[in-house]
């Protein structure tokens, strides 16, 4: 059977209460994937520059830690300014992430499995009842060394789908890295992969038709004609990331 392609932007956000749900499905199969890792997993390079699979999992328990407390999230952001130019970033992001893992150095690696398992668990009740009015409020202008600027966003642009987004993609990061393969499904990571093509659809404005190949994926266009494309819908999130080469209407990027 033929699939009709769906329209970009025809595809419905996801609400607060929805991103709550796949935030939970999405920390229980990163905690089941990292259960399982050997110590060679563990010290695996990852697509990251620089980190193993410890230092990704350290910084998403770093994330989850001051997604659950405002003072943590402050004292993040300061701590990693000065390190930005230091260690020759691109983005306020990227010191950020450097003073979350200076900052945990000496956690072990045995116990970050369940350092994940206890803060998601506190990010994820902190980011479920944050008020409507706070979530509007404006955050840091968001963007990458990529050449993506996507600018001022309010929190709930990270709040709710955003840090999701992140732990989707180290998960990937990890899976490949220790090679394994990742838990996919079509409810959980195509809506994912979905709502992320819906906010790079926006952002580039091209016509193109596009099919993502795999358990995520799915036939997408946006205008008329344009560049027709067929890719993995893995690789295309990893391509709109800066992780993999893309051509045509795929050089276009998205901070993930």
């Amino acid at each position: 059977m033929i699939q009709t392609p769906s329209r970009a932007e025809n595809i419905h956000a996801v609400d607060h209460a929805e991103a709550m749900r796949v935030t939970a499905t999405e920390n229980a199969r990163l905690l089941a994937q990292i259960r399982g890792l050997t110590i060679a997993q563990w010290n695996a390079p990852t697509d990251c520059p620089g980190w193993r699979v410890r230092d990704v999992v350290v910084h998403l328990i770093a994330s989850a830690q001051a997604q659950a407390n405002p003072i943590e999230f402050l004292r993040q952001v300061i701590g990693g300014r000065p390190l930005t130019e230091q260690i020759g970033g691109h983005h306020w992001v990227d010191g950020l992430n450097e003073a979350q893992l200076r900052a945990r150095t000496d956690w072990k690696t045995s116990a970050l499995p369940d350092l994940w398992q206890r803060h998601s668990a506190a990010a994820l009740r902190a980011r479920t009842r944050m008020p409507a009015p706070i979530r509007a409020l404006p955050v840091l202008p968001i963007g990458t060394g990529l050449g993506v600027h996507i600018g001022w966003q309010p929190l709930r642009y990270l709040f709710d789908m955003g840090f999701t987004r992140d732990v989707w993609m180290h998960r990937i990061d990890i899976a490949r890295a220790a090679g394994i393969e990742p838990d996919l499904t079509a409810e959980h990571d195509g809506r994912i992969v979905a709502d992320i093509l819906a906010e790079w659809s926006r952002h580039h404005g091209e016509p193109y038709t596009l099919t993502l190949t795999g358990p995520a994926g799915g036939t997408f266009h946006a205008g008329v004609a344009g560049d027709t494309r067929t890719v993995d819908a893995i690789e295309f999130a990893r391509i709109l990331s800066g992780r993999a080469a893309g051509a045509g209407i795929l050089r276009h990027k998205l901070p993930l």
